[in-house]
C-alpha cells in the first residue's frame, strides 16, 4: 500500500477556507509550509511578554516603524505565520489592503515558552528562506533572546544569545535599544 503525501494548502486556499466558514476568525491556526497548524494557547507569561515587547518598541518608535502584534505575515505561496511581534516599514494604509511581506519586515519576534522547538525548527527556516533580515526568539525558559541575522541559503548564518541586562537593538535601528532585563527578568 502506498501512502499519498499530505495535502499542502496555498495561502489563497487557506484564506478561502476562512471565507467559506471551514476556518473561523477565533481559530488559532497558521499556515506553515502548506500545513494548517494549530497554535498553542497563550499563557499569561507569554502574553505579558508580548505586551511588554509591544510597549518597549512603541515607546521608542518615533514613527519609524509600524508595530504589529500577532498578525500574519505573507511568506510565499505556502506560508502565512503569525509571529508575536513585527516591526514593519510604515505604510499610509497600515497594511489594511494586504498582509505584510518579507520585504516589509525590519524585525520579526517570536516569544517562545512551550513553542521553542516549533519556532526554531519550523518557523526559523521559513523566515530565513524568505530573507527576513532579523529574527529574535525570546526564549522564556532560558531567559535569553536568540538573535538571528544574515539569512543565506535558507538559514541564518549568524546567531547571538543575549541575556537580561544586556543592551539589544534591532539592526535597522541601532539607537532603539530595549531593556532586556525588563523583558527577561519579569516575574512569572
Amino acid at each position: 500500500m502506498t501512502v499519498a503525501p499530505p495535502r499542502r494548502f496555498t495561502v489563497e486556499e487557506y484564506h478561502r477556507l476562512a471565507e467559506v466558514g471551514v476556518l473561523h476568525e477565533d481559530d488559532r491556526v497558521e499556515l506553515l509550509n502548506g500545513v494548517i497548524v494549530d497554535m498553542m494557547p497563550i499563557g499569561p507569561f507569554h502574553g505579558g511578554s508580548v505586551k511588554r515587547l509591544n510597549h518597549l518598541f512603541e515607546r521608542i518608535s518615533r514613527g519609524r516603524w509600524v508595530t504589529s502584534v500577532q498578525d500574519p505575515v505573507h511568506i510565499g505561496e505556502h506560508s502565512e505565520p503569525q509571529p508575536d511581534l513585527l516591526l514593519l516599514r510604515p505604510r499610509d494604509d497600515f497594511y489594511s489592503t494586504r498582509h505584510p511581506e518579507p520585504a516589509d519586515v525590519f524585525l520579526l519576534i517570536e516569544v517562545a515558552d512551550s513553542t521553542l522547538l516549533i519556532d526554531r525548527e519550523e518557523k526559523l527556516p521559513i523566515y530565513a528562506r524568505a530573507c527576513i533580515p532579523e529574527v529574535w526568539i525570546v526564549n522564556l525558559p532560558e531567559r535569553r533572546i536568540e538573535v538571528y541575522t544574515a539569512p543565506g541559503n535558507g538559514e541564518y548564518t549568524q546567531m547571538q544569545s543575549v541575556s537580561g541586562g544586556q543592551a539589544l537593538a534591532p539592526a535597522a535601528f541601532p539607537d532603539a535599544e530595549i531593556d532586556t532585563a525588563a523583558l527577561l527578568d519579569a516575574p512569572r
